[in-house]
């Protein structure tokens, strides 16, 4: 049985209700908000003084030497592109599908795509030594000796792809506030209202606005999907194109790759609902049904996962060829990688998935927390599995064994990386909502039902 939370006896009070509750975190501060805030603010900039120093001293200062190239920075690379597919699977695919429940947790996830891509985008560029030098992958710089990027590599396509999604991904953030942004407008006064009146664009509510600013959702749906899918499908090409490493030439791992991405993005968008839930008191919006679909969810995209982790471990065992049966042997069998494969599989499926199948720890915000953390440390193991023992081991093209130390600069970057997503998602609920107010307006109108005889049908219809 659901639980029902009532939020008014008539539909002003409910509308405002909701209005005063979901705006409390933009009108009003509690301290402990920016405690929080300046604690974040405090590890990002110890993060940027270790990209400083790394800068100014060269990329000598981190663990990185021949033959493992990619370190901590790559692995970080692509745990926070997996996770910025969050946004996509909860906003636009749910949203085409009309599932009701995932209302307050679509700008959630839309907002922690837009901040887990900037700070992707933000690591291959620190990765290259000197950042000014990455303007090369874009631009030839030497027409007369004939240097142009290889535009036939996916290291090239990656660029593209992903400020593709990361400007559909801000429209659609956009577009789905401009309703809230007239509340915002109507609500403040001074410099604020004015930046609001702007941001409402002239919002007034009427019929045809409506109409246009639902029409143009489900398109921005539509078209971010194909965009969504082929981001991470190129950063799997990045390793699986790559001749000389032997473990990376799987044909599955594009949709391993996508697929792992939802796992690890969904899991943090409970995560945050969780935090974001106890900070500004929103128990009547993040319910226990909330949580409790979204770990249905997690279930089956969790498995689809397991599915095809298991596939790309047969298809290597598969071929029989000695030089991948040795990296195999060398990731499930030799200190420390055994180590960390051990503590990957069990927090990334083992430990959580049979949790999840227990309704009580579905309803756990607790548990949830908790599970959902557990899988993300599992998911950022999983691509430093992917990405370092391969280069490892000694191949035809790399000639030489060797292992990798990441350094306290690369540390200090990884836990920086958290904090800077972090510390803007915080800061952006500071202006606008982070729980769409229209929408839970418009599921607090399709929840009334009345009796006719023995039948409960729905007070409101909805137009497909």
């Amino acid at each position: 049985m659901q639980d029902r939370v009532v939020l008014g006896k008539t539909p002003q009070e409910v509308d405002s209700r909701i209005n005063r509750e979901l705006l409390t975190n933009v009108l009003y501060t509690e301290r402990r908000y920016w405690m929080i805030v300046g604690f974040l603010a405090l590890v990002v900039a110890l993060a940027g003084g270790a990209i400083g120093y790394m800068i100014n001293q060269g990329i000598g200062v981190t663990g990185l030497h021949r033959p493992v190239f990619w370190g901590f920075m790559i692995t970080n690379f692509v745990f926070w592109v997996g996770i910025s597919h969050a946004g996509v699977m909860l906003s636009a695919i749910l949203r085409l599908a009309q599932a009701e429940w995932r209302r307050p947790a679509t700008r959630a996830a839309e907002i922690v795509t837009v901040f887990a891509l900037m700070t992707a985008i933000l690591f291959p560029i620190l990765h290259s030594g000197r950042p000014w030098r990455t303007m090369y992958w874009a631009f030839p710089y030497d027409f007369a000796r004939g240097i142009f990027p290889n535009v036939r590599s996916p290291l090239v396509w990656d660029p593209t792809a992903i400020t593709t999604y990361l400007t559909s991904s801000i429209m659609f953030v956009v577009v789905a506030l401009i309703p809230d942004f007239a509340v915002m407008r109507d609500r403040t006064k001074g410099v604020a209202k004015a930046i609001y009146r702007v941001l409402a664009m002239g919002w007034r509510g009427t019929p045809r606005q409506w109409r246009l600013q639902i029409v143009a959702g489900f398109l921005l749906s539509a078209l971010i999907l194909p965009v969504f899918v082929s981001v991470h499908s190129i950063v799997s090409w990045d390793f699986g194109v790559a001749q000389s490493v032997e473990a990376w030439h799987s044909t599955v791992f594009a949709p391993y790759f996508v697929i792992g991405a939802v796992h690890s993005g969904v899991s943090a968008v409970v995560t945050v609902m969780i935090i974001l839930r106890w900070l500004f008191h929103w128990e009547n919006y993040i319910t226990k049904d909330t949580i409790d679909s979204l770990g249905r969810l997690l279930i089956v995209v969790a498995t689809a996962w397991f599915f095809f982790f298991v596939i790309e471990i047969l298809f290597s065992i598969y071929t029989l060829e000695d030089a991948e049966l040795a990296l195999r042997r060398m990731q499930l069998w030799e200190s420390p990688y055994s180590w960390l494969f051990l503590t990957f599989i069990l927090t990334g499926y083992f430990i959580p998935v049979p949790l999840w199948l227990f309704k009580n720890v579905r309803r756990s915000f607790k548990w949830m927390l908790i599970t959902t953390i557990l899988v993300n440390i599992g998911m950022w193991i999983e691509r430093f599995l992917i990405i370092v023992p391969g280069l490892a081991r000694k191949q035809g093209l790399s000639f030489s064994w060797s292992t990798y130390h990441p350094s306290i600069i690369e540390v200090l970057m990884v836990i920086g990386s958290f904090a800077f997503v972090s510390m803007n998602i915080l800061l952006i609920s500071k202006v606008v909502p982070l729980i769409p107010l229209y929408d839970v307006k418009e599921g607090e109108i399709l929840k009334d039902e009345f009796k006719i005889g023995k039948a409960t049908i729905p007070a409101t219809m909805r137009e497909e």
